[in-house]
């Protein structure tokens, strides 16, 4: 562990239980809209190393791994003294890649942390823990997060990915077009779905084994391979947002916000 975190305060405490943690952050170096991304500066540090270290920070976990398909991002996070995994095969999506190292994780819950979301919030990734402590029945194979859409462009957006859940707040479908359907025009009620995903260790390893499903292949959303196959996913409404990096625009954006930090 570098010395810059270890030096700093953590801010949560491990709860006294036996539930072990794991964050994984998938860390694929090609990128369609913004090649080479998780590479680009941000206050003297690539992006990736950002995140990994505001993960770490956070003390939540009790492995920090970053899972890449690319030896210069694993060079990068060697560098500061942290964990990366080099994949060995291709992987369709970041759950697939971040399932190959389950088993080795000896963790209970496993939480996906985005690459580029350098500014994930602590809090929410505890909810995502506190989520599966609570749940005694285990009732919760899958959580995630959503947050009120705010303007009809988000809604209209289709790579604003939209969620539909039911009276307890698990999932019931995601989509890419306008969902729900607004026939009378109220589309402020409408939730986004954001990309960090907690998984019991056993479900991840399931999904992993799975062939891409019919609806995923249409959509280009591997949260409808969780459903098809019967998983249940419990969704978080949060008000916290932290932007992501998936265009050069996005990255100017997070260069000042670091600078105002």
């Amino acid at each position: 562990m570098n010395r810059e975190i270890s030096a700093e305060k953590r801010k949560f405490k491990h709860q006294s239980d036996s539930m072990k943690t794991a964050a994984f952050i998938p860390a694929r170096l090609a990128s369609a809209r913004f090649p080479r991304k998780l590479l680009q500066d941000l206050g003297g540090k690539p992006v990736v190393v950002r995140t990994y270290e505001n993960t770490l920070r956070s003390g939540l976990f009790d492995k920090v791994w970053v899972i890449t398909d690319s030896r210069e991002i694993a060079r990068e996070i060697e560098k500061i003294g942290g964990t990366a995994k080099l994949s060995t095969r291709p992987h369709p999506s970041g759950t697939d890649r971040i399932a190959e190292f389950a088993h080795a994780a000896d963790a209970d819950i496993i939480v996906n942390v985005q690459a580029d979301e350098p500014f994930v919030n602590p809090e929410v990734l505890n909810s995502i823990l506190e989520a599966f402590r609570k749940d005694e029945k285990r009732q919760i194979d899958i959580v995630s997060l959503m947050r009120p859409l705010k303007s009809e462009k988000e809604f209209y957006d289709p790579n604003q990915v939209k969620v539909v859940t039911d009276y307890q707040n698990f999932a019931l479908y995601f989509s890419r077009a306008p969902v729900p359907y607004p026939r009378d025009g109220k589309w402020s009620d409408a939730l986004g779905h954001m990309g960090i995903y907690g998984f019991r260790r056993d479900v991840l390893e399931q999904i992993a084994a799975l062939p891409e499903s019919p609806l995923e292949k249409v959509e280009k959303l591997e949260n409808l391979r969780f459903l098809q196959a019967g998983f249940r996913i419990k969704m978080l409404l949060t008000e916290s947002e932290f932007p992501g990096i998936d265009t050069p625009e996005d990255l100017e954006k997070a260069r000042k916000m670091w600078k105002n930090e």
